[in-house]
């Protein structure tokens, strides 16, 4: 697994990745971050590289979709959360209630936020544009700070809007 580190708006970003795909995003006080086993190293790896390209263009406002190959280790449910993020539009934002429906599983509210907390592609797979029912911002691994920075990067959030 190569890693390397991305300066970005919301911080320094850790992104590691091997030929299977791009593996991690992760904050700097990541909620629940990931061990880093002896096999890692940092260094190069053409995903990586494609990656840092993407979310530069992302954080300049070049980019609306990431075109990555991906390969988030999780349980099937989480698998299943984590690709209906991918279908949540830019400057779109959807309840956990909804992406629970969407998934066939109205009742699994709660199980749906804990996936979503859970994910290791954050901004890739975008947990940020999923928000509280009442259209709230609720739990974000990278801190409500960080997730009203990309809401209003993508237009889904006025300066000002939710406690901003």
């Amino acid at each position: 697994m190569s890693y390397r580190h991305l300066d970005s708006p919301v911080g320094t970003l850790l992104i590691a990745a091997d030929d299977a795909g791009l593996r991690l995003i992760e904050f700097p006080s990541p909620r629940h971050p990931m061990a880093q086993p002896a096999q890692w190293h940092e260094g190069e790896h053409p995903i990586l590289r494609k990656a840092c390209e993407q979310l530069g263009e992302y954080f300049g406002g070049d980019r609306r979709e990431f075109d990555l190959p991906l390969a988030p280790q999780g349980t099937a449910f989480q698998q299943q959360v984590w690709r209906a993020l991918a279908d949540i539009p830019y400057g779109q934002t959807r309840s956990y209630a909804q992406l629970a429906q969407r998934l066939g599983r109205p009742t699994a509210t709660r199980a749906v936020g804990a996936a979503n907390g859970r994910n290791p592609l954050p901004i890739v797979l975008p947990c940020h544009r999923v928000i509280g029912a009442d259209g709230s911002l609720t739990g974000f691994g990278g801190g409500l700070p960080t997730k009203r920075f990309l809401l209003q990067l993508e237009g889904a959030l006025q300066a000002g809007d939710l406690f901003g």
